[in-house]
């Protein structure tokens, strides 16, 4: 059986879905087989970065919450997608974008308990080495669950006050949850911070691994998700930390 990793945060807007497709580029670009889902029903958005068009989504997670599908249906072979070869293979269980469904989803909710049915069929179904969850920001019942069934975790904050405070909640439930690795990435830090002293200071603040501190990027702006950065810019210094922190994550 492959490797589950979560990639979580508390709030929105702190590049998380960003951060798991990049992971997932780190990882089949090393020839791995990698699952992705999208368990943001309610805001999804990371088939973008797949370039996977609304049009093509024949069929999502929501279809298969819903009973209309098997899981493994709902998988989507972004691999031709990325722009850039890579020897590995990418599949993507995106969430709806119609508005109907993510209003049913708000108005209905639906079983929790069939994601984690759903995530063994698909590692099992799609032989994967490994499934990264791109999951919902904050934590609620789909959330617990995805952490809770996870081999690692990556929790993703900016440098910000706010973030830190919600991290804490998130840091100490993983633990209740016994999580077997957690790591903290610290995502659009401002170049006139001292890097050392961000990383010190998020080590000692929730004594929790920091595996990177990724800098604000005007060449990941400029990419504007319209692509995956570590195969746009293989060469880069961030593409670099994203491979570390994939490392941290899979060890």
């Amino acid at each position: 059986m492959g490797k589950i990793i979560s990639v979580h945060s508390f709030r929105g807007g702190t590049g998380k879905s960003n951060t798991t497709a990049n992971l997932c580029g780190v990882l089949a670009g090393q020839g791995l087989r990698v699952g992705v889902i999208d368990t943001d029903i309610v805001s999804p958005g990371i088939h973008v970065l797949f370039g996977l068009g609304e049009e093509e989504i024949t069929r999502s997670l929501n279809d298969y919450l819903w009973g209309k599908c098997n899981i493994e249906d709902a998988a989507h072979d972004v691999t031709s997608h990325l722009r850039v070869p890579v020897k590995g293979k990418v599949y993507l269980i995106p969430s709806s974008m119609k508005t109907s469904d993510i209003a049913r989803v708000l108005r209905e909710g639906y079983d929790v308990g069939l994601l984690n049915d759903g995530y063994q069929r698909f590692m099992e179904k799609l032989k994967l080495d490994v499934m990264l969850i791109d999951t919902h920001p904050g934590l609620n019942e789909e959330t617990l669950l995805s952490i809770a069934v996870s081999d690692a975790l990556a929790i993703i904050l900016r440098p910000d006050s706010q973030d830190y405070q919600g991290t804490a909640v998130t840091v100490e439930v993983a633990r209740k949850l016994d999580v077997p690795r957690m790591v903290l990435v610290v995502n659009k830090t401002p170049q006139a911070f001292n890097f050392n002293d961000v990383k010190n200071r998020v080590e000692q603040t929730f004594k929790c691994e920091v595996a990177a501190v990724l800098p604000h990027s005007d060449e990941m702006m400029t990419l504007a998700s319209e692509g995956i950065f570590v195969l746009s810019y293989p060469n880069h210094p961030m593409t670099a930390q994203l491979k570390q922190v994939a490392s941290r994550l899979m060890t």
